[in-house]
């Protein structure tokens, strides 16, 4: 997802806002909000949960082990919400969000925290440019860093709320126009290794359990000006440096890639998981590297909505998951909670049969709609995407206990079990002879039926 405005740029309807100073202290920020409590299905409260319970245990997990739930900064405290690209004058108006400078700044944090510890999450993540003004130089952004970071790191101690992962944002910036670890410029390249050698530091000094790295502007417009295999050997060169340095700080979190097919450039490296996957192979970096699924980029890329984390988590490679959903038959990506029943089951149900998803996450990578302006808004959009995933694991839960798919795919794949020869080529010790051999004395295959009208409907059974 983009962060493409200027956090300083705090306007309504062509004129300057209004605010009280960041500075005057305040108890809470959502006074008329309280904890968010669990009410049950038949609950028609707007700010209660009806399916999530965090300490509940379903299958040996909690759910809240199973979920790992997460606060995206940049779609919730980042000062620009309430914008699209169609217009910068905002529509989502808080009484935070005063100017561009590090007090403001400072106290969106008491605000972010606040608003995850009454929400009931676990996690939290950010881009460098959502938490510090960038000032007038690299030296002064790394330094407003520090200070922040000192306090995002009290406010962990003081509530239990843990950093899921933080990353540098690579694009937004003007000289990330033609990417940065595949720039064209050498300077450019070093400003992004800079950003990310710092934000290592931070994700380290904050005890990150993942580390994302999404090449936003990591493309071309045109081919006709790229170097295209100059600019895939420079970004897995940045890649690799990255993974020395993390091993030099001792920094232990899981790296990850996050694909997206198109948007902004034309064509995208990172077009999608199996593109990523493939890459790694190619340059050594498959056991340093997981890929972080958004299934709203999935779908950019012509693909199910499920497809990607399916794909990468049948090989092994699925790290974490920023859950949003988009309009399918939009060409961009809208960041949309996630509201679709059979879609969250379908998407929990990968996540259950590979056991969970630490240490990776889901991430809300979600922003409210620019019609939706009321700060409870911020609340009820949340819950209802919890909601929803806890809803998906409940009943992919009860799928996987059942077994009724499992048994229809054991029955589809049985020749593969009770051939002796199938079992000697899944272990590679098959000869091409010896199955040809096989084939010239074996009667015509005979046809078995999918079932796919029947599996279509038993997952109905679970939603």
């Amino acid at each position: 997802a983009q962060v493409p405005l200027d956090p300083s740029v705090c306007r309504v309807e062509g004129r300057a806002m209004a605010e009280p100073s960041a500075k005057k202290a305040r108890s809470e920020f959502f006074p008329s909000i309280s904890k968010i409590q669990f009410e049950g299905p038949q609950s028609i409260n707007p700010l209660a949960f009806k399916y999530y319970q965090p300490d509940e245990v379903i299958m040996g997990k909690k759910m809240r082990d199973w979920c790992r739930f997460a606060v995206s900064w940049w779609h919730t405290f980042n000062g620009q919400m309430g914008t699209d690209p169609f217009s910068n004058v905002k529509t989502h108006l808080r009484p935070w969000d005063v100017d561009g400078s590090m007090d403001t700044f400072l106290t969106r944090v008491d605000v972010a925290f606040e608003f995850f510890t009454k929400l009931g999450v676990d996690y939290y993540c950010f881009h460098d440019v959502d938490v510090a003004p960038q000032g007038s130089s690299l030296q002064e952004f790394q330094s407003n860093l520090d200070v922040i970071s000192d306090k995002l790191l009290s406010k962990q101690k003081e509530t239990g709320v843990k950093l899921l992962w933080a990353t540098q944002n690579l694009f937004s910036h003007p000289r990330y126009k033609d990417g940065a670890a595949t720039s064209p410029n050498f300077d450019s390249f070093a400003y992004g290794c800079a950003q990310t050698k710092k934000m290592l530091d931070v994700g380290k000094k904050l005890d990150a359990d993942t580390h994302v790295f999404w090449g936003g502007r990591e493309g071309f417009a045109t081919a006709l000006n790229t170097k295209v295999k100059s600019e895939l050997d420079h970004m897995a060169t940045f890649l690799k440096m990255a993974v020395a340095y993390k091993k030099k700080i001792g920094f232990k979190a899981q790296f990850t890639i996050e694909p997206k097919a198109r948007e902004p450039t034309a064509h995208q490296y990172d077009y999608d998981a199996q593109t990523v996957i493939g890459f790694l192979y190619q340059h050594g970096l498959e056991n340093e590297f997981k890929v972080n699924i958004e299934p709203n980029h999935t779908t950019l890329a012509g693909h199910d909505y499920e497809h990607d984390l399916r794909m990468a988590s049948a090989l092994g490679m699925l790290g974490s998951i920023d859950c949003n959903a988009g309009q399918p038959y939009l060409g961009w990506d809208t960041d949309e909670f996630p509201s679709d029943p059979r879609k969250c089951l379908l998407s929990m149900l990968i996540v259950v049969e590979q056991g969970g998803i630490a240490p990776g996450g889901n991430n809300f990578d979600c922003k409210l709609r620019r019609e939706s302006t009321d700060i409870e808004d911020m609340f009820i959009a949340h819950i209802g995407g919890m909601d929803c995933l806890a809803r998906g694991l409940i009943g992919a839960c009860k799928l996987v206990q059942e077994g009724l798919m499992k048994k229809a795919l054991e029955a589809r794949y049985s020749s593969w079990s009770t051939t002796a020869l199938a079992k000697k080529v899944e272990d590679g010790k098959a000869s091409l002879e010896e199955i040809e051999a096989y084939a010239l004395k074996t009667s015509e295959p005979k046809t078995s039926s999918g079932k796919q009208e029947y599996l279509e409907q038993l997952i109905n059974r679970y939603i």
